[in-house]
């Protein structure tokens, strides 16, 4: 089954796929906010973990590294698995995975079983988040009904990333700690219901090959990088273990390098940067996705560690910046046309770090409503604009065969992105807070590290914002003044693939 173009940008249901495009945005909208909530739904919930499965400090640790580690490293496998193999059917089998390994960590009772099921469930997310991504960009053409389908994925992943604290301080301290894992289950199970009614079949690749070493190489590198940040945290950047995994993810990938410029079927084609578009879209969503994952592990700390807000607080007090992560990415298709990407990715930036400088404000003695409230909406409606723009950048002008790949490459540059970012404000956050606990009370040493992590997040995305006027200025130029080169559709030889311009 396929879906018609019509000269609006919508995709127009054939007679033989009764499904109306909205009905199967909503379907995969569904399968990237569980895959989002299933990353940040634990935070608040650890302390109970811990107490309840009898994990150490490393082991707690783990309950969120698994799932980074597996999601992050196997990404790319996901997406380039989606294009070969047929993208509805990965995204049925990532699904189904992702049910079960969450509902095997619910009824885990021993540490090793709870870290095994959130490694398992982050295999499984990494082949739907990339397979949903792609299935949504075919369902539009570029132009403003993509536009608008990005914003709904925007509006998704960022309420999926707040949505998480709230509802794990609901149900943990309604029905406790398992049931975050059930309800993530019963999500997936009702997505995984969905799928198969609404969103159309689509066709693999006969006659090319996976691609297997390179895939083992970046998989083993990036699976080696992204232990050695989640480490470091803990033991150091100096420990052995991480400066070994660091050496070992720098050859891997230099050995990756090497191999994908001689390989005929490589995993990263060379064409997925024909405009310079796609690589400009992944550094600046990597140097996002840096101050992202940290802002949702060091807010929930605050309130807990400092206000002493109780579990279902604090994830109630997700909720401001959840709604203006949802109104921004509804609106940014709107700014961008009337004001052009690269000033609409270079004000939401700006607005992102205005709101982290105003976190690093934050006091000892200070409360909700004076200290997170205002911060966090700008944080939200510049983070989901900002993400929006940017998941547009890393795919757009790419071939139709490669979309999966490309969904899976942005989303695991917003992973490692997310991973050194956390490990290196986490150590440069403990570091402060060691030093302030020598003459401050403890409440006052934490707050003193919270604030130098918000006030270097504010500088990185500063920094970000420069480079985006750079790279989307200087992309935008090279695609215009390229001739657009024909890139054949596997089932459909004559229909070129255009790259946008602007």
């Amino acid at each position: 089954m396929k879906l018609q173009r019509t000269p609006t940008g919508r995709a127009a249901p054939t007679p033989g796929n009764p499904a109306r495009p909205g009905a199967v945005l909503a379907a995969l909208a569904a399968a990237q906010f569980t895959v989002m909530l299933a990353t940040s739904i634990v935070n608040v919930a650890l302390p109970q973990i811990r107490a309840g499965v009898g994990l150490s400090d490393g082991g707690t640790t783990w309950v969120v590294n698994a799932y980074g580690l597996a999601f992050g490293a196997l990404l790319l496998a996901g997406g380039r698995a989606g294009d070969l193999l047929g993208r509805r059917r990965v995204l049925i089998a990532g699904l189904a995975l992702f049910a079960v390994a969450s509902a095997a960590a619910g009824l885990a009772t021993s540490p090793g079983v709870l870290i095994a099921a959130r490694a398992v469930q982050g295999l499984g997310a990494a082949a739907v988040a990339p397979a949903a991504l792609a299935l949504a960009m075919g369902l539009f053409p570029s132009g403003p009904g993509r536009g608008r389908a990005l914003g709904v994925w925007g509006a998704v992943s960022g309420a999926g990333g707040a949505g998480g604290v709230l509802l794990g301080g609901v149900l943990t301290q309604a029905w406790g700690w398992p049931w975050i894992f059930h309800a993530v289950a019963l999500g997936a199970v009702l997505v995984l219901a969905a799928v198969p009614a609404l969103v159309p079949r689509t066709a693999g690749r006969t006659g090319e090959r996976f691609d297997l070493l390179g895939t083992v190489t970046v998989t083993l590198a990036l699976t080696c990088l992204v232990w050695a940040l989640t480490t470091a945290r803990g033991a150091g950047w100096t420990d052995g273990r991480v400066l070994g995994a660091l050496l070992g993810a720098a050859a891997l990938l230099t050995a990756f390098a090497v191999l994908e410029v001689r390989r005929p079927n490589a995993l990263i084609p060379p064409r997925l940067f024909a405009t310079g578009r796609v690589a400009a879209g992944n550094l600046l969503m990597a140097l996002l996705g840096s101050v992202w994952i940290a802002l949702f592990f060091f807010l929930p700390l605050y309130q807990q560690q400092v206000l002493h807000s109780s579990a279902l607080a604090t994830g109630a007090g997700q909720l401001p910046l959840a709604g203006a992560n949802m109104l921004g990415a509804a609106l940014a298709p709107r700014i961008s046309r009337r004001i052009g990407t690269t000033a609409t990715v270079t004000a939401a930036l700006l607005t992102e770090a205005a709101g982290l400088l105003w976190l690093s404000r934050i006091s000892a003695d200070g409360s909700y409503l004076a200290d997170i409230l205002g911060p966090s909406v700008l944080v939200g409606l510049g983070l989901s604009v900002a993400f929006v723009q940017l998941t547009a950048l890393a795919v757009d002008g790419v071939p139709p065969q490669d979309a999966g790949l490309a969904g899976g490459l942005v989303n695991t540059t917003r992973q490692v992105g997310g991973a050194v970012g956390l490990a290196a404000l986490a150590s440069l956050a403990g570091s402060v807070t060691a030093r302030a606990a020598t003459h401050q009370a403890p409440a006052q040493a934490l707050t003193a590290g919270y604030q130098a992590a918000f006030t270097v997040s504010a500088a990185v995305l500063a920094a970000t914002a420069l480079l985006a006027v750079l790279l989307t200025r200087c992309t935008g130029r090279r695609t215009a003044a390229t001739p657009a080169r024909p890139a054949a559709h596997p089932q459909n030889p004559r229909t070129p693939a255009v790259p946008r311009t602007g």
